[in-house]
């Protein structure tokens, strides 16, 4: 548990330190910047236009941040040579690996909150100078910040396995960013071919289709966008299943990762 806890508190200080949080705060700025000026190009819905904007902003900024953390993390302590000296102590690489899970993790949870308060001010600002009949609804807002939130947690923890196998930054930089976007559009895949259109397809084809869509994570159920902007009733079924889902799913994934890392042969 010590060992644990000196590599995430290494890992969280090194993020700090690189920059990485002046970069989260000019994004927080650009956010605070533009998103009100370009939601004045909606004439009619020119709130709920800054609430989709922010949204979105946000997780762009968290997908970029993700990804480039979760490909790098174990790339730049062996190009360093720091992970052999880590190593060469009484160090687990299960105590390793997930230290620098949960220290990414907590630069994206702190992350998300963080471009959580601008864009709230945002929303407040321009649903104050350009009110709508449609309320505004922080809990649904915060409810789909916070999920995003979780949806790039499991995507680090995607980049953290592609790492563990991998001994380039490319491989697993390219191949996160495939899964996320097959793991987004999968949900729209699967219900067109179980639907009348889909029948048209060959089973073989239907088969295939179903079983990418099962490993592959379903990053679409972590999407509660539409109930911020209109604001519809979250379901708490809903929200229990995501959490559920996600739980296993990042726990089996960081299982797997373990499991690769501890048997990868490191020079």
């Amino acid at each position: 548990m010590n060992n644990f806890r000196v590599i995430f508190e290494v890992t969280l200080k090194s993020l700090i330190r690189d920059r990485l949080l002046q970069v989260l705060l000019a994004c927080a700025l650009f956010i605070f910047l533009v998103v009100p000026a370009l939601s004045l190009f909606s004439m009619r819905q020119v709130q709920e236009l800054s609430v989709t904007l922010s949204l979105s902003a946000i997780s762009i900024i968290l997908l970029v941040l993700t990804v480039i953390l979760g490909s790098s993390s174990i790339w730049r302590d062996i190009e360093r040579r720091y992970l052999a000296s880590v190593l060469g102590l009484p160090v687990s690489r299960t105590s390793y690996i997930m230290g620098k899970f949960f220290g990414i993790v907590t630069f994206i949870m702190v992350g998300s909150i963080l471009l959580g308060l601008v864009a709230t001010v945002v929303i407040a600002l321009v649903s104050s100078q350009y009110p709508s009949d449609i309320p505004v609804r922080w809990l649904y807002i915060w409810a789909a910040i916070l999920m995003d939130g979780f949806k790039y947690v499991l995507v680090a923890a995607v980049a953290l396995l592609f790492s563990a196998v991998s001994t380039s930054f490319y491989l697993p930089f390219i191949a996160t960013l495939v899964v996320y976007f097959c793991g987004s559009a999968s949900q729209g895949v699967y219900e067109y071919i179980t639907s009348d259109y889909g029948k048209t397809m060959s089973a073989m084809t239907r088969n295939l289709i179903s079983s990418i869509y099962y490993l592959i994570p379903n990053f679409a159920a972590f999407d509660f966008k539409v109930q911020a902007v209109y604001p519809l009733a979250v379901p708490f079924q809903g929200l229990l299943f995501t959490g559920v889902y996600f739980l296993i799913y990042t726990g089996m994934v960081l299982m797997i990762a373990v499991w690769v890392f501890n048997r990868r042969e490191l020079a």
